[in-house]
This record gives structure tokens, C-alpha cells and sequence, in this order.
């Protein structure tokens, strides 16, 4: 029986701690899986930005807005592409959340991102919270339009602007054919969540790893993603002996992919790849790893048929 504090976010999954649920193994007995999410947004330049840089002269906002979006933009020209390089150069791979117009206004770097052998997970259609979408079911089966034009295939998951649901999402989602969601950074194990259509699966995400927090939010020193991702995989490292767990590392273009910050993304997998029993997987990885785990009433994979032309 749901308590008076009952919402419909309380009623998508029950409550389990990570001491007292089935018990799951990842492929070698590893420890932790790690997954990086790259998010490339569309900014419009006239329109207010998502996030800022700069405080507008004398306090008064003024569109356009160049000096806060050409920040966002320096991104996609170059910080993009150090991100291509440094995964690359040690043979990984991302999961790319991916907003659906930037397929177009972006294309050379979802096509660069695609031949790299990265997923791609929609993000949105535009970068602007759910709560502020029309028509959410519509939206999502745009982005997964958009996606599928550059990759010939749906995504499978799923990453919100800003994390933002509102009480339908999880089921406009899931009837488009999502198969898990990144919006929910309530476990360091995927978990099923209930949808009117049936299950769908968080798999874990961070507002820790993530350099929107860490660098525009908290305006930490250039070298934190480093020292708290360390300290993060540390700590997963010593409980992932006893029952596995997964890291996620979320960055954007603008952000870590600038000079005085790449470099300490690049010492976090170094320090990493310097472990044994860790796996570094992309989300839909994660996704067939805790659905082959559990039994449940998640649906099966989705055949390459529907997923070419979500409806």
C-alpha cells in the first residue's frame, strides 16, 4: 500500500535495496562497467541559452545571445572532435546523447560519431525540458526519426533534456519503443521501471561524473573530473568484489572537451583501463547484460524492422 507521500514517480519501481535484490554477475566476474555518454545539444542562437558563461551586461538578458552560445558552439567545432581522439586512441567507444535537430545542424559529427562505433541515445528533440513539449509522444518519435536517418536504426534508450520527466514520459517512451532511460540517478544497478505498456530499465547515470555539474554548476578546478571520478571508481571498485556496479561519466563538448580540461579526462580512463575486472560498455550493453540477468517483464530486443521506423 503506497504511504501518503505516493506519487506516480514512487509507483514506477519498488523499493529494494542494493543489499537485499537478486544477485547479478557481469561476463568475467568484473567489477564495474563504466559508460561514457557524450551529449551533443542544439542551441539556438536566438533564443535564451540553456546555460551560460557569461552574465548578460548591466544584468540585463539580451537575444541573440552570442557570447554564451558561441561558447556552446566552440564545442561542437572542436571540443567534439578531442573527444573522438582521446576515446579512440584507447579503443573505446561512447553512447551519444543526442538531440534530434542536431542530426542535421550537426550531421558531420553524429557521422563521425556513428563510424566510431558509438550508440546513440535520444536526447530530446530540442534542448529544452519535457515539461516544455507540446507533444512529448510526438517529439519522441521525431528524435528517434532523426537518429535512426544517420544510424538506420531507432535508439534504444533514452536521456532527457536537463534529466526532466513529467508523470507520462516513462510511457510515451516506452510505447515509441525506448527500452531504457538514463533520467533516473537512483542506483549504481539498473533497475526496471513500470510503464502502462509495460517495463522499462533505468540504467544508472550521474549528476556526480558529470561536468555540468562539476564545471558550470559548481565551477570546479579544471582537473575535478578527474579527482572525483577516481575517487568515485574507487569506491564502486572495493563494493563491485561483492555485487557488481556501474559507473557512468557524462561530459559535453563545451565543457571537457576544452585545452585546459581534456587532459584530465583522458588520466580518468588511464587510471581506469589500469584496473582489471572492468568493462567499459556503452548503455544498450548494460541494457542486454541486466535483461539476460533478470527475469522479468521487460520486453524482448526490438527487431531491426521496427526499430528502422518508430511509430
Amino acid at each position: 500500500m503506497n504511504s501518503e507521500f505516493g506519487s506516480s514517480f514512487r509507483n514506477r519501481l519498488n523499493y529494494a535495496s542494493i543489499y537485499n535484490r537478486p544477485a547479478l554477475t557481469l561476463p568475467g566476474n568484473a567489477r564495474v562497467a563504466v559508460w561514457t555518454i557524450v551529449n551533443l545539444e542544439n542551441w539556438s542562437p536566438s533564443g535564451a541559452m540553456p546555460r551560460t558563461i557569461l552574465p548578460p551586461p548591466m544584468g540585463q538578458p539580451l537575444l541573440p545571445d552570442l557570447p554564451n552560445w558561441a561558447w556552446y558552439e566552440y564545442g561542437m567545432r572542436v571540443g567534439f572532435w578531442r573527444f573522438l581522439e582521446a576515446l579512440g586512441e584507447r579503443n573505446l567507444n561512447a553512447t551519444l546523447a543526442v538531440n534530434g535537430s542536431a542530426c542535421a545542424d550537426y550531421r558531420e559529427a553524429c557521422e563521425a560519431a556513428h563510424r566510431a562505433g558509438w550508440e546513440f541515445m535520444g536526447h530530446g528533440l530540442a534542448q529544452k525540458p519535457m515539461h516544455m513539449v507540446d507533444d512529448q509522444g510526438a517529439e519522441i518519435v521525431a528524435t528517434m526519426r532523426a537518429i535512426a536517418g544517420i544510424t538506420g536504426h531507432a535508439p534504444r534508450g533514452w536521456e532527457s533534456p536537463g534529466l526532466t520527466e513529467t508523470d507520462a514520459t516513462l510511457d510515451f517512451l516506452a510505447e515509441a519503443g525506448i527500452e531504457y532511460v538514463a533520467d533516473w540517478v537512483l542506483d549504481d544497478q539498473p533497475v526496471s521501471l513500470k510503464t502502462r505498456s509495460g517495463a522499462i530499465v533505468s540504467v544508472p547515470y550521474s549528476v556526480e561524473i558529470n561536468d555540468v555539474v562539476l564545471s558550470a554548476v559548481q565551477q570546479q578546478p579544471s582537473d575535478e573530473i578527474y579527482r572525483r571520478g577516481r575517487d568515485q571508481f574507487d569506491r564502486l571498485y572495493i563494493e563491485g568484489a561483492k555485487a557488481p556496479r556501474i559507473m557512468a561519466i557524462s561530459i559535453h563538448p563545451y565543457l571537457t572537451g576544452v585545452p585546459h580540461r581534456i587532459k584530465y579526462l583522458e588520466m580518468l580512463y588511464d587510471y581506469i583501463l589500469g584496473h582489471d575486472s572492468v568493462l567499459m560498455w556503452r548503455g544498450e550493453q548494460i541494457l542486454d547484460w541486466y535483461k539476460g540477468q533478470i527475469c522479468s517483464d521487460l520486453p524482448p530486443k526490438r527487431p531491426p524492422d521496427r526499430a528502422s521506423s518508430p511509430t
